[in-house]
């Protein structure tokens, strides 16, 4: 018979944890299988809120082979009760032998108290098997348990001379249908959208998923000062759908709330509380935010430190000196002024290069 090693099946559980990318907001990506005599005989991952955890659908798949069995779920097993019951007291009930944990709850309310119910149950416990892929896949979650804050990614599309738009604005399409497809991939998988006035000026886009027939669709957020968001703009017909302003100088307020659009004044001096707003959007249990905007609103961002990974996609195309640029950042005089990243990922996506920074 084979011996699989630890990582072997905890690679089908973090598989199965990714089947839910896009429908587990706000909970984490969580996968589980159960295996005995060196089987796999159960499977399980959670699906969305208020559904079966991961561990309950692998024990209730695997039966009666889940007592003497090991373990291995991607995620610390639960042991509060939320929408769902404990998923510790299904592992202890199940008279499992050894669970395997790639990575603790990253919760402060609720951290290792799941690893520790289980050893006071004589249950043996391993955690930080394929730890690292564990927390990548649930980034997000991560970051709004620990830093009450989304994990922001700001995508840009530009062309090699790091251009995002004719000196027009005009920027449909500088990137390849390879390169607009993976952006649906990355929209599926956030838990909102945000945009700036000028893109939907610019543009007009509904900033919807597309990746397959009724798919959820993130919360889409417009960030716009002044309200100048015209009434037939394609996004006002996407829901759900929030509109930050700073003040109503265009006196369409009542207008959008007449239509049924969340409308939410945070204002800084004239400008939008991009602070505020992102603490709102944790408050909301937005666990990954995905930025479609101008040079503007993008350097507004970065300038507040509110962008935690660059996802830029380089196409092999020339826009000249008068194009529109990534980033409207003031003139720094000193090197030491520099804002650093870490290049994390690359790789070609059709015929442009996706470059993935992390933001330091």
């Amino acid at each position: 018979m084979n011996s699989y090693s630890p990582q072997f099946f905890m690679s089908e559980a973090l598989r199965l944890a990714e089947k839910a990318l896009f429908t587990t907001s706000p909970n984490p990506r969580v996968g589980c299988v159960i295996v005995q005599n060196n089987e796999i005989v159960g499977r399980g991952y959670h699906m969305k809120a208020g559904e079966s955890h991961a561990e309950v659908m692998a024990l209730e798949e695997a039966g009666n082979r889940s007592e003497g069995s090991d373990v291995y779920v991607t995620l610390e097993p639960c042991s509060h009760t939320g929408r769902t019951p404990p998923c510790v007291n299904a592992l202890i009930k199940a008279k499992v032998k050894k669970v395997f944990i790639a990575m603790q709850d990253p919760n402060p309310l609720v951290s290792g108290q799941g690893i520790q119910k289980l050893k006071e149950a004589y249950i043996d416990v391993e955690v930080g098997v394929m730890e690292a892929q564990a927390q990548q896949l649930n980034i997000g979650f991560i970051c709004r348990m620990t830093k009450k804050s989304p994990y922001v990614r700001a995508k840009l599309a530009v062309s090699i001379d790091g251009k995002t738009a004719l000196h027009n604005g005009k920027s449909q399409w500088i990137t390849g249908e390879a390169a607009r497809a993976d952006v649906q991939y990355w929209r599926a998988s956030s838990c909102a959208i945000l945009t700036g006035i000028g893109t939907v000026l610019s543009d007009n886009p509904k900033l919807s998923v597309r990746l397959y027939e009724n798919a959820r669709q993130p919360l889409r957020v417009v960030v716009d000062s002044e309200l100048k968001i015209p009434l037939d703009a394609d996004i006002l017909h996407e829901k759900p759908l929030l509109i930050v302003y700073a003040n109503d100088k265009q006196k369409k307020l009542a207008q959008l709330e007449a239509l049924g659009i969340e409308c939410i004044q945070l204002d800084d001096r004239g400008k939008v509380d991009l602070a505020a707003l992102i603490k709102i959007l944790a408050e909301r249990e937005m666990n990954e935010v995905w930025i479609e905007a101008g040079e503007g609103l993008n350097g507004a961002f970065l300038k507040a430190n509110l962008i935690d990974e660059l996802m830029i996609y380089y196409a092999p195309v020339i826009l000249g000196s008068e194009a529109k640029g990534m980033f409207t950042l003031p003139a720094y005089e000193n090197l030491e002024n520099k804002i650093t990243t870490t290049l994390i990922d690359h790789r070609w996506v059709g015929q442009d290069l996706r470059m993935r920074f992390k933001l330091k």
